[in-house]
């Protein structure tokens, strides 16, 4: 489905990616992993046209996604929910969620799809008429995601879903992507909660400094003595 080949990044003079490949298959859930700075979130603003590659092809269902502007990979299904949910503090939740389904021309699928939406995360339909800015961090991430599904993702992008919630919200959020996963949805996931990613990730990348320094299944990255030592030798959900 998505396929990275050699992705070189640059911000100025300081090099974000440096010959990154990857690929998403149809209906895996992939992670992306590596510490602060390893240019996780820059290959998802490149895949989504955030950002532009000074050279490597990326490509989705054969489409040069390097060629496409945001809003085009959008309408192709390739839908980034970035890091910090950065949803629209004045605009009440269901205005957020209609937000993401402003593509989309047929009323009554927005409305089943509002109602999944809440079912998904019930506190979303507690607060439909509250405005963004006054959500919890944890129910602005619910929302966050909600709205990226409103859109009808054929690939989710996550860029860390559980930075910054309480033990008891990352458990929620998790569940939530694993129902995704379950239901065929396409999901690239950069999360720096090592343990839960590995958990729920079909494949994994470690990212470190720009380049990919690991690959495998989520089984093997579990048990690599590398992983182990750097992520996962901490208390159980150790953060990188």
């Amino acid at each position: 489905m998505l396929k990275l080949e050699t992705v070189d990044v640059a911000y100025g003079h300081v090099q974000a990616l440096d010959g990154v490949s990857i690929e998403v298959r149809d209906g895996e859930l992939v992670a992306l992993l590596g510490a602060n700075g390893a240019g996780k979130s820059t290959t998802l603003m490149a895949i989504s046209g955030i950002v532009r590659p000074r050279a490597g092809t990326l490509t989705y269902n054969g489409v040069d996604l390097a060629k496409s502007s945001p809003f085009d990979i959008v309408g192709l299904g390739v839908i980034h929910c970035p890091e910090g949910r950065r949803i629209f503090g004045g605009l009440t939740v269901l205005e957020n969620l209609k937000m993401g389904s402003m593509r989309r021309a047929e009323k009554q699928g927005v409305r089943k799809d509002i109602d999944w939406v809440f079912s998904l995360f019930p506190v979303l339909a507690q607060r439909r008429h509250q405005s963004g800015a006054t959500l919890s961090g944890g129910e602005q991430q619910m929302l966050a995601i909600g709205r990226a599904l409103m859109a009808e993702p054929r690939l989710l992008m996550l860029d860390e879903p559980s930075l910054g919630l309480a033990p008891l919200l990352v458990q929620a959020i998790f569940k939530v992507i694993r129902e995704l996963h379950h239901r065929g949805v396409t999901i690239l996931l950069v999360e720096q909660n090592v343990r839960q990613a590995l958990a729920v990730a079909d494949r994994g990348y470690v990212l470190s400094t720009g380049k990919v320094m690991l690959e495998g299944t989520g089984k093997d990255l579990r048990s690599n003595p590398e992983i182990e030592q750097a992520y996962l030798s901490a208390a159980p959900g150790a953060r990188a």
